[in-house]
């Protein structure tokens, strides 16, 4: 089956014009970040430490979580997304509503891997301006995630013994 050439998908639902301004936003959010950051004399670490990649990683991993899937986030997601089920635990499942931008959002919102990208860059930032207190917030983040799998592998372990 072809397509028409200035149609990107069959259904032509892609919403391309939206991604590019969520890219632009998030580019000149980065930009912008830069000179205010460079103006204040902030300089950037000489390295990344592996324990602050980790540390990072997990903090990006819940957040993204918590954004996309939590129940009490929701109102973040609700003009841009409408629920369609429940997931493992206390999470939900949304899928995206609307056109253009606001489909976009929706699109990202429903993607913890899409949004990891932008807590990512959030955390980065806030990790060039103030790494002990990014370390600080990453740190409950990632005690958070460790109670996660707590949680699930108690679970798992009713489940297991009362077979």
């Amino acid at each position: 089956m072809t397509t028409d050439a200035g149609q990107y998908d069959d259904q032509g639902e892609v919403p391309l014009a939206g991604y590019a301004a969520l890219a632009s936003v998030l580019a000149t959010g980065v930009g912008a970040y830069a000179l205010v950051a460079r103006s204040r004399g902030v300089r950037l670490p000489e390295r990344l430490p592996p324990w602050d990649v980790v540390l990072l990683g997990v903090a990006t991993y819940k957040t993204s979580r918590l954004l996309t899937r939590d129940k009490v986030t929701s109102f973040v997601r609700a003009p841009f997304t409408r629920r369609t089920g429940h997931g493992e635990a206390n999470e939900v499942l949304d899928e995206p509503r609307g056109t253009g931008v606001r489909r976009a959002v929706g699109d990202l919102l429903c993607c913890p891997f899409c949004t990891s990208a932008w807590a990512a860059t959030a955390l980065m930032c806030s990790y060039t301006a103030s790494p002990r207190l990014t370390r600080m917030v990453c740190g409950g983040l990632g005690a958070v995630t460790v109670a996660d799998w707590l949680q699930y592998a108690w679970t798992w372990t009713q489940r297991t013994a009362g077979q």
